[in-house]
């Protein structure tokens, strides 16, 4: 099955291209959703994380309390790395599950941090990036979430820059501040039509 990789900086509009792919056929596998699910009330990840940072950053319902672990991690470098090691494991072996019960005319994985990871180029025959200026990320994130904009720019400062992510993509969507959606849907579907037809001449 043909693989491609779809990544994004944080507000970039992966999630919106991803259910386009989504809803046109494709087999969309998505490590956020997969992370959310994980460290829902008694995900998997919720016991370890809280042997490692304790019963306060669990909310009453079980759940991981995301906005106190996201002040914490991206203030320390060392509890980012701690909670990576608990996630990304698990994340790694759910991804193989789910690839491997895909049905779609092609698997998508949706990974934010693809390009940081270095784990991932071998692993897809093509990479996408969905692109937009790093201002309108933060306008966008902080409209959806309401979190401020200077958590915003720590989360994009732990993130590849926009150029880095752009050098590594073989294919590029452009969703910027003045993109309409007619606009943004059109680009996508001319590229997940080129996928299809790589994935059957694969």
């Amino acid at each position: 099955m043909f693989k491609l990789g779809l990544t994004g900086g944080i507000g970039s509009g992966k999630t919106y291209v991803a259910n386009l792919l989504a809803g046109w056929g494709a087999s969309v596998i998505d490590t956020d959703l997969i992370a959310h699910t994980l460290t829902a009330p008694e995900g998997l990840a919720i016991a370890p994380i809280r042997e490692a940072f304790g019963s306060e950053l669990i909310k009453p319902d079980g759940a991981l309390d995301r906005a106190r672990m996201r002040e914490l991690v991206f203030s320390a470098p060392v509890m980012r790395s701690t909670l990576e090691g608990i996630l990304h494991p698990l994340i790694a072996q759910e991804v193989f599950v789910q690839a491997k019960a895909a049905t779609g005319l092609y698997a998508v994985f949706v990974v934010p941090l693809l390009v940081e990871s270095g784990r991932w180029r071998d692993r897809i025959d093509r990479l996408c990036v969905v692109d937009c200026e790093e201002e309108t990320q933060i306008e966008r994130v902080h409209a959806r979430s309401g979190i401020p904009a200077d958590t915003i720019r720590r989360i994009m400062a732990a993130q590849a820059t926009r150029a880095e992510r752009l050098a590594a993509a073989d294919d590029i969507i452009v969703n910027s501040a003045n993109t309409s959606l007619a606009e943004l849907d059109k680009q996508v579907l001319v590229l997940h039509e080129g996928w299809c037809n790589l994935s059957i001449s694969g």
